[in-house]
């Protein structure tokens, strides 16, 4: 069965595990992880993605992304080729380092997000990596200690999680911590990464109740949600589809991109290619890029390519 094709938008909430290949290890040391950790801050703050949570195991790992508007798919083979390459070179080591590929969910913000929070957090503790919650606080390697420091990183959204739990910092901090512990007990959680119905409905026994009561959900292994989410995702991602397929065939490309730019700004075609920091050069740059990512599938990548070869055309 061929495998679905990712499912992406502008703001869409990613909840991403990614593992070694036979379950081997693809953090050795303290310096595999610190080395992974600078890729991923370098990579989010370049494409503006968010991230909300992270923990890193030994043999995997888990990410809490909300893209921007370069594709979350790009953002991973970048920092996933880059840390393999390193990795392979460091240990003197060849071939695969992660499982086939890795899992992306999409998750309905409300009211997973904090639930991804506490699970994703929770992590190196059910693994044990650490064996309390006094240890999690001080493992450097996950989110939820910067959460309790309240610091604030470049890369680590923890304004908006803590936000959550209460106007006061010490106030929000104290009731976030307060709903770690409460999901200790929680174990692991197949309704937050199982598959399909059984993970949107949460569990097997309300997708029981609903077959007997006679009610239809709408469900996606790619995707956490209620029924009315899930569809939205899906339509969303079939009209993408036919746009796509539809400028094909009127082979409407990358260049009418730039010319719709240039015209809901108002400037000239040449300034909305041309080079520099000019405030509206810029913003059109960057409405080139979401038009041609999101109209016509192109990567973050081969625009950039675009645009440099246009800009060597009329230099």
């Amino acid at each position: 069965m061929p495998r679905q094709a990712r499912i992406d938008a502008p703001g869409a909430l990613h909840h991403i595990i990614c593992r070694g290949i036979d379950r081997r290890k693809i953090f050795r040391d303290d310096h595999d992880r610190d080395n992974f950790l600078s890729r991923l801050s370098t990579i989010l703050i370049d494409t503006s993605t968010r991230c909300y949570a992270w923990a890193l195991i030994p043999n995997h790992l888990h990410l809490l992304l909300q893209s921007g508007t370069t594709p979350v798919a790009t953002v991973m083979r970048r920092l996933l080729t880059g840390y393999a390459v390193s990795f392979n070179h460091r240990h003197n080591r060849s071939g695969h380092l992660f499982q086939n590929r890795y899992k992306s969910i999409l998750c309905e913000e409300e009211p997973y997000l904090l639930e991804l929070v506490r699970y994703i957090h929770l992590n190196p503790l059910r693994a044990g990596v650490v064996e309390s919650l006094d240890a999690l606080a001080e493992y450097p390697y996950s989110g939820h200690r910067t959460l309790l420091s309240g610091s604030i990183q470049g890369w680590q959204e923890t304004g908006e999680i803590l936000e959550r739990f209460g106007g006061q910092p010490t106030t929000a901090v104290q009731k976030y911590l307060s709903f770690i512990a409460d999901g200790c007990s929680q174990g692991k959680r197949p309704d937050l990464t199982g598959g399909g119905l059984v993970r949107s409905a949460g569990g097997w026994q309300q997708v029981k109740a609903m077959r007997q009561s006679g009610a239809m959900s709408k469900s996606d292994e790619r995707i956490l949600g209620g029924s009315v989410f899930v569809s939205a995702i899906l339509n969303r991602a079939d009209e993408a589809v036919s746009r796509k397929n539809e400028y094909q065939r009127l082979r409407i490309g990358f260049d009418a991109v730039v010319q719709r730019a240039a015209a809901a700004l108002s400037l000239p075609t040449l300034d909305v290619i041309a080079e520099g920091k000019h405030p509206q050069r810029v913003k059109a740059r960057s409405l080139v890029c979401y038009w041609a990512v999101r109209e016509l599938g192109m990567t973050a990548t081969e625009v950039g390519g675009r645009l440099n070869l246009t800009q060597s055309a009329v230099s």
